[in-house]
């Protein structure tokens, strides 16, 4: 059975993408944990990230550091963490959170709920800021 990740991917259900390359996509967490929280996926259907291919697995975390240097130009912050959990969708994920405090990565606090508005634009700001990272490399 096809993942909301993979309804994603197909473009069944919409998403606020900042990202896409052939393999890889990083939209916006739709219930974030601070503003500016990523999730980046392989768009292969892999429950566990440790079952990707190597050069697949490679290939994602070279996409997330491109990603996480858009968000952090977005959004100032003294680092953009990183986790994979995994448990709450079986599609391999990374979530790139700007972090100002350890707090800030904590998902049993409560999420935020941004309007569809704020979302667009937050989406919108990260994709001009990949767009002069990559174009500048």
């Amino acid at each position: 059975m096809s993942t909301i990740f993979s309804k994603i991917v197909s473009g069944e259900i919409p998403s606020y993408k900042v990202a896409e390359s052939n393999d890889y996509l990083a939209f916006l967490d739709i219930n974030p944990l601070t503003r500016g929280h990523v999730l980046v996926i392989p768009k292969k259907e892999t429950d566990y990230i440790f079952d990707i291919e190597d050069e697949e697995y490679m290939g994602m975390w070279v996409f997330a550091k491109i990603v996480a240097q858009g968000v952090k130009q977005v959004f100032p912050c003294p680092k953009v963490g990183v986790a994979v959990v995994g448990l709450e969708v079986a599609h391999a994920h990374i979530h790139l959170i700007p972090i100002n405090q350890v707090h800030d990565m904590n998902f049993e606090r409560p999420k935020l709920s941004l309007p569809a508005e704020e979302m667009s634009e937050i989406a919108e700001n990260i994709r001009k800021a990949i767009a002069e990272i990559t174009n500048a490399e």
